[in-house]
């Protein structure tokens, strides 16, 4: 029978998720997703906090579990967090991240969260999980290059005088509508399944054809309709065509932000609910709903903040930026690796702006990159540290 102090303790580390979730969509997956598009003009700061916390939260709800069960179970090998270890986990992480927002720095969630986790789970006795260390690092290093690169690469493609914007821009479309056909959907099959997969699958079954080859078609198929449709927007209104498709990207990196900084929230907590039976998508669904309020109420001040301090944005940088935002994001939902949006679209940015040759903050970004190397420091110091003190005066 569970007592009434653990009850106590769990709900305490409730409230602590729910303030770190608050934290993180006013701070991280609230603000980045359309801090180009705001940048670029293509909707209000209001608007886009407004947006994306909606989309937050179903990206929380469809795409969360393998992040928040990394998180949760696979950063220290031995006895999960207890109550009281994942509360303070949550309390310094959060409040770290609150600092970064009130300070105007975007603080890398996943950076604060891991090293709390990290730092507590020592300190409890817990064995370093060397393995997932290495598979996070590898990650958080290649971040800046790959997003930046890409970034940069179709900045330089979509600024182009060899090609016409009604060609590159359905170019681009395509890659997206079929990386979109490829992202991993809860809903479909027992562990989740990508579109594309659950089609080829179903014209096997039916057709006596080679998944294979229904997964390329499905995929084929997704990157011709996104492509078509975007190139008839273009005709119709080159400078409509070109908002719509800024904002449809932009609502897609909102998605993946939930589905994959809800973990950094809930993630801690999972092993605590085992005893009560609590089900998974009910638990993703409250870290949703932290993001979505965190995203309501704090999430303008850090848009206007990346919108515009970072370089200046067009439309095009934007589309540039957003586009290896949302394929390194859904990368690292499908292996379950916790990533700072913040980093990735801060890079992002960086990597845009500097195809133009101008209007890239070199001061800002050395700021942001110290900010983000102190707060793992910080945290993972912190939670090994206070852990070990409280345990030493009011016993393990």
């Amino acid at each position: 029978m569970v007592g009434i102090a653990t009850v106590a303790t769990v709900l305490v580390a409730g409230l602590a998720s729910l303030f770190m979730a608050w934290a993180i969509g006013a701070g991280s997956s609230g603000s980045t997703p359309f801090a180009p598009a705001v940048g670029a003009n293509a909707i209000s700061v209001m608007r886009a906090g407004f947006v994306v916390g909606l989309l937050g939260l179903g990206g929380a709800v469809i795409q969360g579990a393998n992040v928040s069960e990394a998180v949760g179970r696979e950063l220290i090998v031995g006895d999960p967090l207890s109550a009281q270890a994942a509360a303070l986990a949550l309390t310094i992480a959060a409040a770290l991240v609150a600092v970064g927002i009130f300070a105007g720095y975007p603080i890398a969630t996943a950076f604060t969260v891991t090293g709390a986790v990290v730092g507590v789970g020592l300190a409890m006795g817990g064995d370093p999980a060397w393995p997932k260390y290495v598979e996070i690092a590898t990650l958080w290093v290649l971040v800046p290059f790959v997003g930046g690169g890409i970034a940069y690469v179709t900045a330089r493609f979509l600024r182009s005088e060899a090609t016409s914007e009604r060609l590159t821009l359905p170019v681009l479309a395509a890659v997206v509508g079929a990386l979109i056909a490829n992202v991993d959907v809860a809903l479909l099959g027992e562990n989740g399944a990508s579109i594309a997969a659950s089609a080829g699958v179903a014209l096997a079954d039916a057709a006596a054809v080679p998944s294979i080859a229904g997964h390329l078609l499905a995929t084929a198929a997704f990157a011709l309709a996104f492509a078509g449709t975007l190139y008839r927007e273009l005709v119709i209104d080159p400078a409509q065509g070109q908002r719509r498709f800024l904002l449809a990207l932009g609502g897609l990196v909102a998605f993946s932000a939930g589905g994959s900084q809800v973990g950094l929230a809930i993630g801690p907590l999972l092993p605590l609910l085992d005893p009560y039976d609590v089900n998974l998508f009910a638990v993703l669904a409250g870290g949703g709903l932290g993001l979505l309020v965190g995203s309501w109420t704090g999430a303008p001040r850090m848009i206007k903040a990346i919108a515009q301090d970072y370089s200046s944005l067009g439309p095009r940088r934007s589309i540039a930026a957003l586009i290896p935002s949302f394929a390194i994001a859904q990368a690292a939902v499908l292996f379950g690796i916790p990533v700072s949006f913040n980093e990735i679209i801060v890079s992002s940015i960086v990597g845009a702006g500097y195809a133009s040759g101008e209007g890239v903050s070199a001061e800002k970004v050395g700021y942001t990159v110290l900010a983000w190397v102190a707060s793992l420091a910080i945290a993972l110091g912190s939670g090994f540290g206070i852990y070990a003190a409280l345990a030493a005066l009011f016993g393990a």
